[in-house]
């Protein structure tokens, strides 16, 4: 797949993940509220009190999941509308453009999934592929090709982007982005 990636969005994603992980080695996943137990970047997004889901009228969930699932669906549009990645997505586009919003509903649950367990929650669990299969296409044939660093580097600008119009603070966005910046090895494979 031919990439034509501008410098300055690369060196950007690289800044936006360089502070990230400043964020985050600043605070950890895990902080003590005021009350001192722990909380986990879950509890941070929301945690487990109970709301009622806009997706779903009469249906409550935890306010940390539904969180975590704008940001992700918010990710989603940004990268779709991101020519430097959207190509990696194909499928999912061509689906979506054609009125058929499974494969959207699949990869916003999986990806939701998969960011509830990996800040902290305890009430769900993560079902999908592993990161490294997820992200080859031999291995996932929804995926069109092998994510480079420039990749990564756009995909955490769209990141950030996506959490800002959904209203997530940039601490929040630092911490979250230190999780995304762990997945790097297994995402980058060429």
């Amino acid at each position: 797949m031919k990439r034509t990636t501008l410098m300055p969005k690369a060196l950007l994603g690289t800044l936006v993940l360089a502070l990230a992980i400043s964020v985050f080695s600043i605070s950890s996943c895990k902080k003590k509220d005021s009350g001192g137990s722990t909380m986990t970047l879950y509890d941070s997004l929301g945690g487990t009190t109970m709301v009622a889901d806009p997706y779903n009228p009469g249906q409550m969930v935890e306010s940390g999941r539904l969180g975590i699932r704008k940001v992700v669906d918010s990710t989603i549009f940004v990268i779709a509308g991101d020519t430097a990645i959207n190509g990696y997505f194909t499928v999912l586009l061509t689906e979506v453009t054609s009125g058929n919003t499974t494969g959207f509903a699949a990869l916003s649950k999986n990806l939701t999934d998969f960011f509830c367990v990996a800040t902290g929650a305890k009430n769900f669990t993560y079902g999908g592929k592993s990161m490294t299969a997820s992200h080859d296409p031999a291995q996932n044939s929804r995926m069109s090709a092998k994510a480079d660093n420039g990749d990564f580097d756009a995909f955490v600008t769209d990141l950030v982007a996506g959490a800002h119009k959904v209203g997530l603070s940039d601490v929040l966005i630092g911490r979250v982005g230190a999780v995304v910046g762990t997945l790097r090895t297994q995402v980058v494979q060429r």
